[in-house]
């Protein structure tokens, strides 16, 4: 890329939660292999982010190339409406063969945050068919949903990414987030505010949506998994349903290949993305029981009332198939337990310094949170300068690397965030 390439770039092209006025920097990558993003000069940086939790294989992996080369030789996309096709059909196999046996019917669309649409739609729909107009939801303070104006609603209304549209977003209902930790013991204290939500608006609410374990984007914080199984059983007493957004978890990142299994739960709605291509192409899915899917179509519309363009895209389900086929025939669950280990050994300490408020570690996500807002562009710098990726927000520096990255690659990584948490002109104060 030339110097003209980047003031175009910084005077026309809006990237994700940026200013036009007042842009952060860019860095201009021309490749990415296995770890590794390579920089327009050969800078070489060490990824830790996995391209937003995405990349789990790692980047330009050969099989996922080749099953994208060899579908695109057939047909790239074709329409979805009416019309079927080998790689959906492999896929929603592959689906429905690694999800709780519940789920027997996947909808597929275009980005995680279209799932929790298509969920959240789903729920209302469901209800309108048995003849009740639930329109609310019920969620956890401190969640993520994404970005859309109906996930933007089930998103924590104090978070700063969306606290600028309250009044304009259905209102939804908001327990406390949860406070007993993941690995500390169970307080049933902690579910209380929740049960009383839910006993107080069970004739309102369609749906209670969580992130199970992890709460990400919200403030990346890992809860007790008796709290899924207390909401589970509420949920069942009550007869409302259930979504699990698992767009970030989905697919080994805790450890589990779905969170969920961490409390032995399944949800009615279930909502995958990210790590579904192995981080090739943009792709979702929500999956759901027979009993609601039937419910819905045995309603007065006579169908579900979602279609997107590209749904069922050929070229993203052939890539989508062959990633679960990586899974399925290799050993995450051994690297991610390394990544774990390391994780803990390499970060733990940090709890002692200063400027760090917490330290959390969960299968191959490792958080540090410290006491002050972090200077974006002035840390993403030193990281680079660092020959590493890590893309921090608020007052989180995270890691969440590809599963096959190697000891020496992680080291790097730990030892940024290292150097990072000792410069307090990084943070501000």
């Amino acid at each position: 890329m030339t110097p003209a390439d980047l003031s175009f770039d910084q005077r026309h092209i809006w990237h994700p939660y940026t200013s036009m006025t007042q842009p952060l920097p860019v860095y201009p990558v021309i490749s990415a292999h296995e770890c590794t993003l390579k920089l327009n000069d050969g800078t070489p940086l060490v990824d830790g982010m996995s391209s937003w939790w995405a990349a789990i294989h790692g980047y330009n992996h050969p099989r996922l190339n080749q099953a994208m080369k060899q579908q695109i030789d057939s047909m790239s996309h074709v329409m979805f409406g009416g019309i079927t096709h080998p790689p959906a059909v492999d896929l929603c196999r592959k689906l429905v063969a690694i999800t709780p046996e519940e789920l027997e019917c996947v909808f597929l669309a275009d980005s995680g945050s279209v799932a929790v649409e298509v969920a959240m739609k789903m729920a209302l729909q469901y209800w309108q068919a048995r003849g009740e107009k639930r329109h609310r939801f019920l969620t956890l303070g401190g969640g993520y949903h994404g970005d859309t104006t109906g996930a933007m609603s089930v998103c924590c209304p104090k978070n700063s990414m969306h606290s600028l549209w309250q009044g304009y977003l259905a209102e939804q209902i908001f327990a406390p987030a949860p406070t007993c930790r993941f690995d500390d013991e169970w307080n049933e204290h902690d579910i209380v505010p929740f049960a009383r939500l839910m006993a107080g608006n069970r004739q309102d609410i369609a749906a209670v949506i969580l992130e199970p374990i992890v709460q990400g984007a919200g403030g990346m914080r890992f809860y007790h998994p008796q709290w899924l199984r207390q909401i589970r059983r509420m949920c069942d007493r009550e007869g409302i349903l259930l979504i699990a957004d698992e767009i970030a978890t989905g697919f080994g990142r805790t450890g589990k290949l779905f969170a969920c299994e961490h409390a032995g739960i399944t949800p009615d709605i279930l909502c995958l993305g990210k790590a579904l291509t192995g981080g090739t192409m943009t792709l979702s899915a929500t999956l759901t029981t027979r009993h609601v899917a039937e419910t819905i179509s045995d309603g007065e519309a006579g169908c579900f009332m979602h279609g997107p363009t590209f749904m069922g895209n050929p070229l993203a389900c052939a890539v989508a198939s062959e990633s679960l086929s990586l899974l399925e025939n290799n050993d995450w669950q051994q690297q991610v337990a390394r990544i774990e280990q390391q994780l803990q050994a390499g970060l733990t300490p940090l709890a002692k310094e200063p400027l760090v408020a917490d330290v959390r570690v969960l299968g191959a996500i490792g958080v540090v949170e410290t006491h002050y807002p972090v200077k974006m562009a002035e840390l993403q710098r030193f990281f680079v300068e660092q020959g590493v990726w890590i893309r921090p927000f608020g007052r989180l520096i995270y890691l969440m690397p590809p599963y096959i990255i190697s000891t020496q690659e992680l080291d790097k990584l730990i030892a940024a965030i290292t150097a990072a948490v000792t410069h307090p002109e990084f943070f501000s104060q």
